[in-house]
């Protein structure tokens, strides 16, 4: 399928052989990034001793390591990377939806205001002082709510253009609910609430445990799947809405479940990590620069880069400082620069 707003082309060939071998470095590239964050830390441990320990506990055998270094490595930094994994690849798939949805290269999965409903709901819970897992259940609630809210706006006005009206949309709710954002940090403690909810909204993958990688992977799976399923329809939704109602899809429908898909994975996202910048942004470009605007190929190609960007940017958030770098500065230093690399050198654009 081509259209105007994803030149093929310009982009590289994803077919054959190569195609094969670049999936193959894709999946060794993200192994190796993964041995690398076990290893890598404030605790010195080589990839060897990382090795023996992941094979220890997948056989069941005696790994003949200081018990310190295998609970460092299964307990404290596995859980970590998976859901840095987890995080990342939500984040980028997402991203490569609304992409693909909107048709602009500028959208992000916070264009709808998933981000700032889940922040607020984050903060709410932060305010009032409440459990980490009622705070991680208001993030994942808000978000849910903000996107609904937005759709339902959006939907209002039926003759005009869907898709301009629910980025207005999306717009005017991350503005108020900014300012909601802004109100509560005026009146938190500055002392208790404030710190915690800065650190929040910068976003880390410090406090995340087996527990959270467990909470949020059926809303990922559960959004994934419906974008696997439409893949072929998501290629004509890049089309505009006439073109691809004459080609048989129902693009009020299809937009309704992609956007729920997208915005479960989001919302699941973020109320683990907190806010997390240029992942869903960037990572879909590099993915569509690689394999091409096919979203057979643009999903798995997102989901693996992101995930392995993700861990690669966590692994260094925690162990290039003394102090750990929250990850939303992180990604946002080594995202932007990228990004402006990657506009000037591509040769055609979404024109």
């Amino acid at each position: 399928m081509r259209d105007e707003n994803f030149p093929e082309g310009s982009l590289p060939d994803a077919g054959g052989g190569r195609n094969r071998t670049g999936w193959i470095a894709a999946w060794l590239l993200l192994a190796v990034i993964v041995m690398a964050a076990l290893a890598i830390g404030k605790y010195e441990i080589t990839l060897a001793q990382a090795f023996h320990v992941m094979g220890a506990k997948l056989t069941g055998a005696s790994s003949g390591l200081p018990p310190t270094v295998e609970t460092v490595v299964w307990n404290v930094r596995l859980p970590r990377v998976l859901c840095g994994l987890a995080v990342g690849a939500a984040l980028a798939v997402s991203g490569a939806v609304y992409q693909g949805l909107f048709r602009n290269p500028l959208v992000s999965p916070d264009i709808l205001g998933v981000s700032a409903g889940a922040s607020l709901g984050a903060i709410c819970g932060i305010f009032f002082s409440l459990p980490v897992l009622a705070i991680q259940g208001l993030s994942f609630v808000g978000g849910l709510a903000a996107v609904a809210v937005v759709y339902a706006l959006g939907s209002l006005a039926r003759e005009r253009d869907p898709v301009l009206l629910l980025v207005l949309a999306g717009i005017a709710m991350g503005a108020l609910l900014g300012a909601c954002i802004s109100l509560l940090k005026v009146l938190a403690d500055p002392y208790n609430q404030l710190p915690a909810i800065t650190f929040w909204l910068l976003g880390s993958l410090a406090s995340t445990t087996r527990g959270d990688l467990l909470s949020i992977l059926p809303a990922i799976i559960l959004g994934l799947v419906p974008m696997i399923l439409l893949r072929w329809r998501m290629n004509v939704m890049t089309l505009d809405d006439e073109e691809a109602r004459a080609l048989g899809v129902e693009t009020a429908r299809t937009r309704l479940a992609l956007i729920a898909a997208a915005t479960l994975m989001t919302s699941a996202a973020v109320s683990v990590s907190g806010i997390i910048g240029w992942i869903g942004l960037l990572v879909p470009h590099v993915a569509r620069a690689l394999v091409g605007p096919d979203f057979s190929r643009l999903l798995p190609a997102a989901f693996l880069l992101g995930g392995g960007y993700l861990v690669a940017m966590d692994t260094l958030a925690r162990s290039a400082a003394a102090i750990e770098i929250p990850l939303g500065i992180l990604t946002a230093a080594v995202g932007a620069p990228f990004f402006l690399w990657l506009l000037v050198s591509t040769r055609r654009g979404w024109a």
